[in-house]
């Protein structure tokens, strides 16, 4: 897959995975693996690219001692997705198309 476009699906994943209400970097590993893997290493990058993006805030709270960091989507995040909606809408027409092919071949 074209790096770009999973770089753009990721984006959409975590703005997803914290649409609902805020969360921390290993909650949100755990709510997105059932659809695909992401790793810590993946994934905060996109979480400090996303927040320059002004996507997302952060706020750090005291958990167990130590500092936990609480991403929240903002309005911003929230019309990103709405743009992907919209955006495989298309893609999967684009997509419906090309299989027509191998759907005539059988």
């Amino acid at each position: 897959m074209d790096i770009q476009i999973k770089r753009g699906l990721l984006d959409v994943c975590v703005l997803a995975a914290i649409k609902d209400a805020p969360s921390y970097g290993y909650q949100i590993i755990k709510d997105i693996k059932p659809y695909l893997e992401i790793s810590e290493s993946t994934l905060y990058p996109i979480l400090r690219r996303l927040e320059s993006a002004h996507l997302l805030t952060v706020r750090s709270v005291e958990h167990n001692g130590r500092l936990r960091k609480y991403y929240s989507i903002t309005p911003e995040g929230l019309a990103r997705i709405e743009e992907f909606k919209q955006e495989w809408s298309e893609i999967l027409s684009i997509y419906s198309f090309v299989i027509k092919e191998e759907r005539n071949n059988d």
